[in-house]
């Protein structure tokens, strides 16, 4: 199975690179030349906004995100979460990908009075009606991860949110509870392998569930 990966250097996108089990090749779509994390990986340079015919593919990947703060504005926001997500998602299409697995959020709802889960919910919308045959939307809460390694804009909100929540974890509704980036990736390459006909989302909460009680952590 070859497969498409946009957003290949962020943190869930990360983490399905290094969880990637074969046999067949990911395709990882890069705005800059990175090493591949493994043998069976491959990159991309690519330019989102005139994206070059894909190689053929069997399943596609989605991880591209930002927020309003890194964007600048919502119109910046919306170019990345939305146009670059549905660009990505009709060249894999083309590129013959029947099965598609695309984060979004947690409260994504196209008539949300909130800018960001407006936009996810549009982006939700859009990729849904592309012709895949299986579309999986993980919707995590406030993500985990090591984000200094991957020399992202530093995200003061997120880390101060992080900080306060993670103490308080175990008693946190699991819809809420800060959500590991590995058990995200995992969960999205669990639901493409075992993809069913139709639109299916991952919510927060059920992603934690084969997660260690209270952490987020995935059981192995």
């Amino acid at each position: 199975m070859t497969a498409l990966l946009a957003g290949a250097t962020g943190l869930i996108g990360r983490e399905i690179a290094r969880q990637w089990p074969g046999p067949g090749t990911l395709v990882m779509l890069v705005r800059r030349a990175v090493p591949p994390p493994g043998p069976l990986c491959r990159t991309l340079v690519v330019d989102y906004a005139h994206l070059p015919a894909l190689p053929q593919a069997e399943v596609a990947f989605c991880c591209l995100g930002t927020t309003t703060a890194v964007a600048g504005s919502l119109a910046g926001l919306r170019a990345v979460d939305l146009d670059a997500v549905v660009a990505f998602a009709r060249a894999a299409r083309q590129a013959g990908a029947t099965r598609l697995a695309v984060v979004s959020a947690l409260g994504a709802n196209a008539r949300s009075s909130t800018g960001y889960s407006r936009i996810k919910g549009e982006m939700e919308a859009a990729v849904s009606s592309l012709g895949f045959e299986s579309v999986v939307l993980a919707r995590p809460s406030l993500l985990a991860g090591d984000r200094d390694s991957l020399q992202q804009p530093p995200r003061a909100g997120e880390r101060l949110a992080l900080a306060l929540t993670r103490p308080l974890a175990r008693w946190i509704p699991k819809a809420w509870r800060p959500i590991e980036a590995s058990v995200v990736a995992r969960e999205m390459l669990l639901a493409v392998a075992n993809a069913r006909p139709g639109v299916r989302v991952l919510g927060s909460a059920q992603m934690q569930e084969r997660a260690q009680p209270g952490t987020g952590l995935p059981n192995g």
